[in-house]
């Protein structure tokens, strides 16, 4: 049975770390939901890229989903201040599902208390908060947490998160395809 992904967008998010990870996860036979937390269907991303979301947080039930995907870039400050946000972090990672963050994302993850004895890596701009991330490491899987650097390691680290979800061999498939 395929994986289910929530994944959350909202304005100024890192077009390549959404878009990527998400067609990856796709194409491994994932079903990805793009949900905002906004009132409306569409974000403008970081590089003013227009994105449609599936779905509004709102209407969504955590519950039903077995992965949490939440790419970065400067939306990552705005989540951080969203109501009910680090709770719904929070509740996957105490849910034991899988939960995946990259570029500044990981602060979520760390406001949620997940990253405390757990290897993790992100945007060198946030190593004044995440003190414990591992700098030179590209992508990090520690258990069911992925945390990545960047919009350059947005292949690795929807490699990674898919071969978690769906397996080694559906990864290497998709790998083959995007000659990877």
């Amino acid at each position: 049975m395929a994986a289910k992904v929530l994944c959350i967008l909202t304005d100024g998010v890192e077009e390549i770390e959404l878009v990527t990870p998400v067609d990856i996860l796709r194409r491994a036979g994932a079903e990805v939901v793009m949900a905002t937390p906004g009132a409306r269907g569409e974000v403008v991303g970081k590089m003013g890229i227009r994105i449609g979301a599936d779905a509004l947080l709102s209407g969504m039930d955590p519950s039903a989903f077995d992965a949490l995907l939440l790419p970065g870039g400067p939306a990552v400050a705005a989540l951080r201040k969203e109501e009910g946000m680090v709770s719904l972090v929070r509740c996957f990672g105490e849910a034991g599902k899988v939960v995946a963050g990259i570029c500044a994302a990981p602060l979520l993850m760390h406001d949620a208390g997940l990253l405390e004895g757990r290897r993790h890596t992100a945007h060198f701009t946030t190593q004044e908060e995440l003190l414990a991330a591992e700098g030179e490491e590209r992508v990090i899987v520690d258990g069911s947490l992925v945390t990545s650097r960047g919009a350059g390691t947005a292949v690795e680290f929807g490699l990674a998160l898919a071969a978690l979800l769906e397996g080694k061999e559906a990864v290497q498939e998709v790998a083959e395809a995007i000659m990877v």
